[in-house]
């Protein structure tokens, strides 16, 4: 699916989503993480193997929520919900964080900060629909 243009700018300019897998027990899992782009694919970057990654090792699908700017009629903030399937890769994980890091830290910042960094895993989130309050859901 083509992500809407608002949304796009939106996460170049560098938004916290909150990531919802599926645990092994059914219960979802929300964690806040750095969200990046590439294309119309949502990406996010995680130093090691973290639940959330394993979660999607087992069960693809997951959303993505985050502030829009901008309010409703009735004066209620928009958001989008990105519905979703991921899939997870291993190669870049450093420079896409080194890329992510300046939007999130501020200009100049080394992240990961140590020279010999851990092995990690990027999540690349293929959105099927998008919800929520605003011009950008469908």
């Amino acid at each position: 699916m083509e992500v809407h243009s608002e949304l796009k700018t939106v996460i170049d300019a560098g938004v916290h989503g909150h990531l919802i897998t599926i645990g092994a027990d059914g219960r979802p899992l929300v964690t806040m993480v750095w969200l990046g782009r590439d294309g119309d694919d949502v990406l996010f970057a995680h130093l090691g193997n973290g639940q959330k990654l394993r979660n999607v090792d087992r069960d693809q699908r997951l959303a993505v929520s985050f502030e829009v700017e901008g309010k409703t009629a009735i004066g209620l903030g928009h958001d989008a919900v990105l519905h979703g399937t991921g899939t997870i890769t291993e190669r870049g994980v450093a420079e896409l964080l080194q890329e992510l890091a300046p939007r999130f830290m501020g200009a100049g910042v080394k992240f990961p900060p140590m020279d010999n960094r851990p092995p990690g895993r990027i999540l690349h989130i293929a959105i099927e629909r998008v919800t929520g309050a605003g011009p950008c859901a469908s």
